[in-house]
């Protein structure tokens, strides 16, 4: 088998950034979402873990597919090989990633300004 192209997919969620490697990713027939599959965490030696490495394993464990909303979509890149995976905190610093402007009413909000 020739050597298969790796992505480095960085999404939102939340309050959070992951950016994960996966070896599928392709438009869903689902509209408005991305498919990832085949997830690639890289085998590290034991003796150094990287809590936000665990937590992206823990949480894709078992996960054949996942569907990603194109709007939560920061970047796709096809790298050489994978990296760490790993997850950033965004809530308390606005940095140089911004959500997307949404039309519907965000969580917790009535549809209609006061």
């Amino acid at each position: 088998m020739a050597n298969q192209p790796v992505y480095k997919v960085i999404f939102q969620n939340n309050n959070q950034v992951f950016e994960v490697f996966a070896r599928q990713i392709y438009q869903s027939d689902m509209w408005g979402f991305i498919e990832v599959e085949e997830f690639v965490f890289g085998e590290r030696s034991a003796i150094l873990v990287d809590p936000s490495e665990e937590k992206l394993k823990n949480e894709f464990k078992g996960v054949k597919r996942s569907y990603i909303p194109m709007q939560a979509i920061i970047r796709i890149d096809e790298v050489d090989k994978e990296g760490p995976s790993k997850i950033s905190d965004t809530s308390g610093s606005e940095g140089n990633i911004s959500r997307f402007p949404f039309a519907g009413a965000q969580p917790g909000q009535t549809g209609g300004e006061d």
